[in-house]
Order: structure tokens, then sequence, then C-alpha cells
């Protein structure tokens, strides 16, 4: 009797320690503090705070705005439930505590206005009664539905444990997903954006042309109850606003491939990427991690170079996209300018910028801090010419900080996409494939200036990390070389690496330098500077 009693104490034990090694999994590791991932902790928390402090307390939807607490947001839920789920991996609520809040929201969601599946882009956080957005869109929003979607599917990939409340609420949103009928929004072969019972199609939307609304695309494909085909895909979004799909200009010195002259607000290159890892995607158009990176780079160049003075933009002070201004809301671009940062510009593109965007973050909190950081993070944006500062909190702005800056530090959202099935089975139907790069310095897009990419320590790890991509099985070394053409360091010596993406970890002292990678008779040069 002892034994078997022996037995199954030893056999609860063991299951109870693979059930914390798998939850030990998804948290994020213990690292040694450093300056900048103390202020990256600061500004992610407090953000995230948004969406978990101020999420209505019926629904646990979350609010489009400070000022409309009882008018949530369907998009920016999705985007909430993204920042639950790095909340949860950052430790800063239990794991128990975001699966509670979860349910709750997707039991709200089920019984929420809905219209052949989609939901509005507002809804009553008390009722889940449309609220309408304008006078004729007070029915189903595809897109705001397609933020939702992908949010719910990020929660469904990363709780992934066997207990009956993980069980439930992947059950839950299976069936929210697979009831959102995408098809029945093609409309003479185009798929619209909107559809409202009492309105019909008088909004008259097709998503056409490059922009936000990428991942809408990418998930009606990708619906395994209600998909829509190739055609609807390349008529409407590639061909029926075509003069704002393919580019091809050069703007300051950086070639555009995709979208509006001068790119558009950045936020373009945010919403359909904060699961979705551009590195990872080509088709016969572009490079996405191309497209995302040159449209961040322009960005910033008008800011530095063709803006006017009076605006006050700098290396510290850029970033242009739709937020609230002085006049209540734009859609900021270098095309549309006034003079109104928005945080959510920069910070957003943390994995694409990340020296750049650091420099934003550490100057709008120092220097800018008293006025623009608050409860909630950074308020929406400020208008240093007109001496206006947001008093207000949006959830489509504060979301993708908390994401992008974690998908810079650790790549999870990316690396959760990547687990989820029916978007990655969608993107090859969409011609998407992963890029085959040849061995090189694949992320890096000198700055066009001095024709050198600027490298920061990564702040978690406390050293600089180099990206490279080895294509083939001969040997790599790397050198890094000094102004003076003296090897200081070998970061690799004939050395076997993995095909794909790799790193390699080094200190070394801040200046100009040449990093040098053989591979066989194949040489490669970049010019960078360790910041």
């Amino acid at each position: 009797m002892k034994i078997l009693y022996k037995k199954i104490i030893k056999s609860i034990f063991l299951v109870l320690l693979l059930a914390d090694t798998t939850v030990a999994q998804q948290v994020a590791p213990f690292k040694a503090v450093t300056e900048s991932s103390e202020y990256l902790n600061t500004v992610q928390e407090k953000t995230f705070r948004y969406f978990w402090d101020f999420a209505h307390p019926t629904s646990g939807l979350i609010p489009e705005r400070t000022a409309t607490p009882n008018i949530v947001t369907s998009g920016g839920t999705g985007f909430g439930i993204m920042c639950i789920v790095v909340g949860t991996y950052r430790q800063w609520i239990t794991r128990q505590e975001a699966v509670s809040r979860l349910l709750k929201m997707v039991n709200f969601l089920e019984k929420a206005d809905r219209f052949h599946g989609a939901w509005s882009h507002w809804l009553d956080g008390r009722t889940g009664k449309v609220v309408p957005f304008s006078q004729y869109d007070d029915g189903g929003d595809l897109v705001e539905t397609a933020y939702l979607v992908n949010g719910l599917l990020v929660a469904r990939a990363f709780f992934n444990g066997e207990n009956w409340e993980e069980k439930i609420l992947r059950e839950k949103i299976t069936k929210l997903w697979e009831s959102v009928e995408w098809s029945w929004y093609v409309r003479n072969g185009l798929l619209h954006w909107h559809w409202s019972p009492k309105h019909e199609w008088k909004m008259n939307h097709p998503i056409g042309g490059y922009n936000e609304c990428f991942i809408t695309y990418i998930l009606a494909v990708a619906s395994p109850t209600y998909p829509i085909t190739y055609e609807v895909y390349d008529k409407t979004w590639k061909k029926y606003e075509a003069w704002h799909f393919v580019n091809g200009k050069e703007f300051l010195g950086y070639k555009l491939p995709l979208g509006f002259d001068w790119g558009g607000p950045l936020f373009f290159e945010h919403y359909s990427y904060l699961s979705l890892d551009p590195r990872q995607m080509q088709d016969e158009h572009t490079n996405y991690w191309d497209l995302v990176a040159k449209h961040t780079l322009i960005n910033r160049a008008y800011c530095l170079e063709k803006a006017p003075k009076e605006f006050g933009y700098s290396e510290e002070n850029w970033g242009l996209t739709a937020s609230d201004n002085h006049e209540f809301y734009g859609a900021h671009q270098p095309t549309e300018d006034n003079g109104t940062i928005s945080p959510t510009a920069a910070l957003s593109s943390f994995p694409y910028t990340p020296y750049y965007a650091m420099q934003v973050l550490m100057h709008l909190y120092r220097r800018q801090g008293n006025r623009l950081f608050g409860q909630y993070g950074f308020y929406d944006a400020y208008n240093q010419s007109k001496n206006w500062y947001s008093n207000q909190y949006l959830a489509i702005d504060q979301g993708p900080i908390v994401i992008m800056i974690e998908n810079y530090r650790s790549g999870l959202l990316w690396k959760i996409g990547e687990k989820i099935a029916e978007i990655q089975s969608a993107l090859p139907k969409l011609g998407i494939k992963k890029p085959n790069y040849a061995t090189g310095f694949y992320m890096y897009i000198p700055e066009k200036n001095t024709g050198k990419v600027d490298l920061m320590k990564h702040p978690d790890e406390g050293m600089y990390l180099l990206d490279f991509y080895v294509n083939g099985n001969e040997t790599v070394s790397i050198d890094l070389i000094d102004d003076k053409g003296k090897i200081v360091q070998s970061l690799a010596k004939n050395q076997t690496f993995a095909q794909g993406a790799n790193q390699v970890g080094f200190q070394e002292n801040s200046g100009e330098y040449t990093v040098i990678l053989k591979q066989g008779k194949k040489e490669e040069k970049i010019a960078i500077r360790l910041r």
C-alpha cells in the first residue's frame, strides 16, 4: 500500500512538474536589469494597464478612448487581447487572471450584436448592442472584426493548457472565428468593409489598395468555413484602387515598394503585422520586411528633412500616424502634416528601427513626460508648435505599443503567429512565401545620409546582437573591423550555422565599424555605428 501511495504521489508530482514547465516556457526569462530594459518595462506595463484596469467592467472589452468608457471597440479589443497575452508573458498578471478575463470577454462577444458573423466597430459595453460609428456605419465592420479575430486566435494559440478553463476558452474562440461569414461581404466580386441591415451596402467601401487592412484578407482566405477566393483578393486588394497598391518610387533615398506616395500613416505597418512576422513574407510585389522598414525610414526622414522647422521635429521627435490632434483627429503623414507627433508611430515601429524608436521613447519620457506620460502610458499625441497635449488614450494607438515593443524584445507575438495553422496555410494561397535570403545581412537598411546601420545594445541581453542569414552548408566567418581597418573582434571563425536567420551577440565600445561576413568565396560588408 505504501509503495502504491508513493507511486501515486510521484506521478502527481511529475504531472505538476510538467505542467509547471509548460507554463514556465510561456513567461519571460529572468534577465539582468539594464537602464533601457527598465524604460521599456515602464512604458509597456503602464500602457498595458489601459487594457486591463480600464477594460469595461461588464464586458471586459476595451473602450474606444478614455472619454467614452461605455463605447467599446471591436478592433481595439483585439489589440487588447494580444496585450493580455503580453501581460501574462511578462507576469504583470497571472495566467489564471488572464484566462478568467478572456472567458468573460468571449462570453460577451457570443451574445453581442453581429452581422453575418461580423461585429460592429463600436458596441455598448454594457449590452453588446451596436453603437453607430457614423450615419450609415451601424452594422458589421469586417476590418475591425479582423483585428478582433486576430487577437482571439493569438490567445487561442498561447493559452494551450489542458485545464478545463483553457480548453473551454479555445473552443469558444474557435466557434466565434468559424462563424464569421467573410465571403458574405463579397459583392460584385469585391470584398466590402461594411454592411448594415438598415442601410445595407450604403457605405460602399471595397477594401482596395495597400493600407492597414491586409490582415483582413489573410483571415478571410484562412477561414475554414466562409473563405474568400484568391480572385476576390486580387480584384479588390490589388486592382480596385491600384493607384495606391504598387508604388516603386523613391522618397528621400528609400524606394517604397507598395502603398501611397510617402507611405501614408505609419499604422499601416503596425496593425496587420502584430502577429505576422514581415521578415517571413514575400510575394511577387515585395519583401514585406523591406516594405515596413522603408516606410518607417521614409516617415522619419520626412520629419527630419522636409517638415516645417517650426514643428520641432528631430531625431528624438518624429513619427506621423493617425491620432488625435488639436482639431480632434487626423491621419497624419508626410502629405497631411500639421505638426502632430503621435507616440505610437515610433514606439510601435520598435522591431523595424529599434535605435530610432528608443531615441523617441527616451525623449518623450524624459523631456515631455510631465505632460505626456500618465496613468496608461503616453497620451495619444502632442503638437509642440501649437503647445497642445492630448489628455486622452485611444485603444487602437495604445495596443500596438505594447505588442510591437514585445515583438522587438522577444518576438513573442510573431512566434505565436507562426503557430496559427489557419493563417500560415492561407499565406501561400495569396502567393506569399517565406523568403530564401542569400547569406548576408538581410534585415538591415542603412540610414541613407550616413550609409550606416545604427545598432544599440539589446535592452534585455545587455549586448549588441547582429542579425544575419545563412544560405548553404559552408562555414561562416564574421569580423568586426574598426575605422583604421583593424580586426577588433572575430564574431565567428569558420563556424557552422543553421540555414536561416541567425544572431551573434558581442560587447564592444561604441563607435563606427565595418562588419565583414564571409562564406566560401562570398563576402558581404555592412557599415555600422554602435550606439
